[in-house]
This record gives C-alpha cells, structure tokens and sequence, in this order.
C-alpha cells in the first residue's frame, strides 16, 4: 500500500516527508492562490478554476476569497453551495457538503489528526477520517469542525463553535465543545412568515 492509499483509507501515512504527496499539496495550494487572485468580477473564471480543484461540484456554488485547501479532489460540493471569505478545508480524507449548505466567515474543516505519541508523531505520521455536512445546513462564522464528524441534515452550528462530536438533524447546536441547544420547530418558520 502507497502513502496515499493508507491516506484515504484513514490508516497512519506520511504526510511530512512523502514526495507526490507533497506535490499534490503544491499544485492545490497554487490553485488556491490563484483563485484568490481572481476578481470578484470574473465569476465564470472563479467558477471554472474551482471546479478544477474540487472533487465534485453542482451547477450553483460560490466561495468567497480567500479559500484554501490541501488536495481538493477529496471535496465534494452540493447545489446552492455558498462559503464566505477565509474556508480552509483541510482534505487528506473526504470533506462531503450536501446541497443548500451556507458557512459563514473564518471556518475551518480538519480531517487530519496527529499521533498523540511524540515519537510517531515526529516521524511526520498522521492519519484522516471524514467530514461530512448534510442538507440544509447553516454554519455560523468562526466554526471548526474536527476529524470524522457528521453534521445532520436541516441543522444550524452557531457561530464560534468547536464541533468534536457528530450532530443530529434538525437541531440548533453551539459551543465549545458543540453541543445541541433544542430541535428547529414549525416555530422557526412561522416567526418570519408575515415579514
């Protein structure tokens, strides 16, 4: 098994001192930069160049300047997909948004993790698990997401939260750790109804 294969299947792999992985990292990082350089003006520009770096996309997506990734090929989008300024994914396994999904500014998704033990973890070992974000989701700014979570469909994370653990549909959810507040209601929607 290559470094790369023991990336994607979640086992200890070389992230530090692996030659192609190194380079993937490279090209991605360049096409981010490239991307951010891009004006806000050229929107079939910033569209085609994003479609280059990520996995998969739909037709409707945006993400605001300055985005940054490490692979992108682990990325996939869903339609209506919209990300304000400064997204970092960090992608060696796979990071899943489903359709409708709105982050705010200054979020953060962390696949990686490093060995606790000192010796392994200097040796340049880590290891990923998957992110994934349901339907209908609504990440406030300033949120990180961890390694391996899942975040249920139709659910909001309040802004400067710090997911660790996965969360339920339909809830509203904050903190640090993230934890969930109470379940969305018929409630919700009916308070904006006659505005």
């Amino acid at each position: 098994m290559n470094e790369k294969e023991k990336m994607l299947g979640g086992l200890l792999y070389d992230a530090n001192y692996e030659k192609s992985l190194q380079e993937e990292r490279i090209k991605c990082k360049t096409l981010c930069q490239k991307y951010n350089n891009i004006s806000p003006f050229e929107t079939e520009k910033r569209k085609n160049l994003l479609k280059q770096i990520l996995g998969k996309t739909k037709e409707n997506f945006w993400i605001e300047p300055a985005f940054w990734c490490d692979y992108g090929y682990n990325i996939e989008i869903g339609e209506n997909f919209y990300a304000n300024h400064n997204l970092t994914i960090l992608d060696p396994a796979k990071v899943t948004f489903g359709d409708n999904v709105f982050i705010g500014p200054n979020c953060s998704f962390y696949t990686p993790q490093h060995p606790i033990d000192v010796d392994t973890r200097n040796k340049g070992l880590e290891y990923a698990f998957p992110v994934k974000v349901g339907n209908n989701v609504w990440i406030g700014g300033n949120v990180t997401v961890l390694p391996g979570v899942s975040i249920g469909d139709g659910s909001v994370i309040g802004a400067g939260s710090v997911v660790t653990k996965d969360i339920p549909e339909n809830v509203i959810a904050a903190g640090n750790p993230c934890r969930v507040i109470r379940k969305i209601t018929e409630l919700d929607k009916k308070r904006f109804e006659n505005k």
